[in-house]
């Protein structure tokens, strides 16, 4: 199987710091896979890069092995099919929650496609679906304002989902939760792997350990482990620069 993200001897300095150092990274269609590593090993960067955001001194970055995303912008990326959701979210909080959802939906969104707009049974499915996915059926009329942190970063997943990506990139989506919030957020996002591809950058052990899944140690800008949880936190290296703190 060919792999649907691949990094290839990536390179990214800042200022003589090698934020990125020859990193190679393969991830196939519908993966889940978490990233973790200790604080300035490279994880927003890599996530900046596969976006758009920032450009790689050297090295590719391929999507399904034919497009270099490096020679786009983070426009051109996101119409790909890649979306990322930040560790803080977005949400439009004077907005209903369904609201919030419809706004996000793919669809033509130029001005007169705006004005013009009716819902349609198909869009109103296509919400509701969503709704339950993100296990907010029950608060689709409440104020996004009013939902718990927690909450809102479902939202926020429900608003990336609407726009149907290829590929998720998660950041930190567990910080700041409530622990049955964090267990629910593992099984929402092991939901979504399969039909997408699913990254998540992640601190709290507890809730990589709940998404049960391949991890990816980064350690000073390149892949210092790859294996289940069991296996990178065994060795000793991973143990040594990350764990062990």
């Amino acid at each position: 199987m060919s792999a649907q993200l691949f990094l290839d001897g990536v390179h990214r300095s800042f200022d003589g710091f090698k934020a990125i150092n020859n990193l190679t990274l393969s991830v196939d269609k519908g993966d889940l896979r978490a990233v973790i590593g200790p604080n300035g090993a490279g994880k927003t960067t890599m996530m900046d890069i596969i976006t758009g955001k920032t450009r790689p001194d050297g090295g590719e970055v391929l999507w399904n092995m034919s497009t270099d995303l490096t020679r786009l912008d983070e426009a051109a990326v996101a119409n790909l099919g890649i979306g990322r959701k930040f560790q803080k979210p977005t949400v439009f909080e004077t907005h209903s929650v369904e609201d919030n959802i419809r706004l996000a939906l793919k669809a033509p969104r130029g001005v007169f496609a705006t004005l013009f707009h009716r819902s349609d049974k198909a869009e109103e499915a296509r919400v509701t679906a969503l709704l339950d996915q993100i296990r907010l059926t029950h608060l689709r009329t409440e104020d996004a304002a009013n939902l718990s942190h927690g909450q809102k970063q479902w939202l926020e997943i429900g608003m990336l989902l609407a726009q149907e990506p290829d590929l998720l990139l998660v950041d930190e989506p567990a910080a700041g939760m409530t622990d049955a919030e964090t267990m629910e957020t593992a099984e929402l996002l092991k939901s979504i792997a399969g039909q997408r591809t699913v990254i998540v950058v992640e601190h709290d052990m507890d809730f990589v350990r709940a998404l049960d899944c391949r991890v990816t140690v980064l350690h000073q800008g390149s892949v210092l482990a790859e294996g289940s949880l069991d296996h990178v936190s065994a060795r000793d290296d991973v143990i040594e620069v990350y764990l062990g703190r």
